[in-house]
């Protein structure tokens, strides 16, 4: 996928209304004041030997996705200027330490926090906007809530 396509997706997110419940969208996923789009990569990173065969073709695809997360970042960096860095690494380990019966980190950042490690962040208009890169996942997110 292009540059042009993955600020395409970023911004029909940002125009698009929020969903009243938790599911899955046509890009990933979405809920009450989020919306998460998968822009490259598997899009179950549970699931490591579904991405693609040989390890040449695994690291082939990390740094396909790479290169995709450097331009899109350079592309939103010249549209809204530099992005906050956000350590999502205490998320996650805060989520660890807390019953799943009682969440006090809200989404989209928990779900996040399990998926990438930090994301480059703008706040434009009222909303977050996103970018994350994981092992397997290239991800873009809107969304009204606070970074934790």
């Amino acid at each position: 996928m292009t540059t042009a396509r993955h600020l395409e997706t970023i911004d029909l997110l940002r125009s698009r209304q929020f969903a009243a419940e938790p599911g899955p969208s046509d890009v990933g996923s979405e809920g009450p004041g989020f919306h998460i789009a998968v822009l490259g990569g598997h899009p179950d990173p549970g699931d490591p030997y579904a991405v693609a065969g040989p390890d040449a073709d695994l690291r082939a695809e990390a740094e396909q996705r790479r290169a995709e997360h450097d331009a899109l970042l350079d592309a939103l960096d010249r549209r809204w200027g530099d992005a906050s860095l956000c350590d999502l690494t205490g998320t996650q380990l805060r989520a660890a330490r807390t019953a799943p019966s009682e969440p006090d980190i809200p989404e989209p950042w928990l779900r996040l926090s399990s998926t990438v490690p930090w994301l480059h962040l703008w706040r434009v208009e009222g909303r977050w906007i996103g970018v994350g890169l994981s092992e397997f996942q290239l991800l873009a997110v809107v969304t009204v809530s606070e970074p934790p």
